[in-house]
């Protein structure tokens, strides 16, 4: 059970190769075609290496994007955190954040306010320990102001927030995927994926998926995500299914929550030997429409 005191830096075990810790912040404004993120991560050492990441889009058009890594910095914590052109404090653990992003051509400040419980994502109980990957995503209220060079946009949206920590072995996993849609109503969904090096596709993805629903989380048992790809690899549609109880599948009972999206605004970014496609979706589902974000983090081709 995810706990206050997870807002805290983790520390990984002792000796643990590769561990780090980050923090997302993710909204979307579909009226005013506004979609942003912003990223911290926090690798322990002696110093402590921390990074940042600020992104932010208008109407289809990436406007600015910042990206630094490697910052050497003691007593680093989650209370209170900048790193380069990206900053974030917990105003209330859980409950409430405060983080901005200052580009030269963009950026934000906003105040993000839990929307749900935390919704906690693993492996998806099928024990693909080379992720070994641990977190939570919480819906969110996102209210603040974004800048597009002079000009000052009011936010009022829905986003999420995200806490994952661990320590994956990227020479066993293909890549990692981060999926959300935000509905109006206090309605969500929260998806993570993990694919091993040697999984011959999509279809043996370790799944974990979770429905947020105001206060309340529902788990879901099989969660099936099926994604449509440029010819550069990137996501362009994706549909859900997702079942609360498998053996409905297997009975030919119809009662899986479904929703089909498609992206409107992405990018790719080369962090080293990994690369990120960050994407913001439009979403359906049950008659609602909503936003959300789809990422995926993958080994760079060599």
């Amino acid at each position: 059970m995810i706990r206050p005191e997870h807002e805290a830096a983790r520390r990984g075990e002792p000796g643990a190769a590769g561990f780090g810790d980050a923090v997302t912040f993710a909204f979307g404004d579909a009226a005013q075609g506004l979609y942003g993120s912003a990223r911290l991560g926090l690798v322990p050492g002696d110093p402590t290496r921390a990074s940042g990441l600020g992104l932010l889009f208008r109407r289809g058009e990436l406007v600015a994007v910042d990206a630094i890594g490697g910052i050497e910095l003691d007593g680093a914590d989650w209370s209170a955190l900048e790193v380069g052109d990206v900053r974030a404090t917990v105003e209330q653990p859980l409950r409430a954040w405060q983080v901005a992003y200052d580009g030269d051509d963009g950026g934000f400040e906003l105040r993000f306010e839990a929307l749900s419980a935390p919704a906690e994502l693993d492996d998806g109980g099928t024990g693909v320990s080379a992720a070994d990957l641990q977190g939570y995503e919480q819906l969110c209220r996102v209210t603040g102001v974004a800048r597009h060079g002079e000009q000052r946009l009011r936010v009022h949206c829905l986003g999420q927030r995200g806490h994952q920590w661990g320590a994956p072995d990227w020479e066993r996993i293909a890549l990692a995927r981060t999926v959300s849609a935000w509905f109006a109503g206090d309605h969500g969904v929260a998806l993570a994926s993990v694919r091993p090096a040697d999984a011959p596709g999509h279809g043996v993805e370790a799944t974990s998926a979770c429905l947020l629903d105001g206060e309340g989380v529902t788990t879901i048992a099989e969660p099936l995500l099926s994604t449509t790809l440029d010819r550069d690899g990137r996501q362009r549609r994706a549909s859900l299914e997702l079942w609360e109880q498998p053996e409905d599948r297997e009975r030919g009972r119809w009662v899986a929550h479904r929703a089909a999206g498609e992206a409107v605004c992405g990018t790719t970014l080369d962090l080293g030997r990994l690369r990120l496609d960050c994407a913001f979706f439009e979403w359906r589902m049950a008659g609602r429409a909503g936003v959300g974000r789809y990422d995926v983090l993958r080994r760079a081709e060599s």
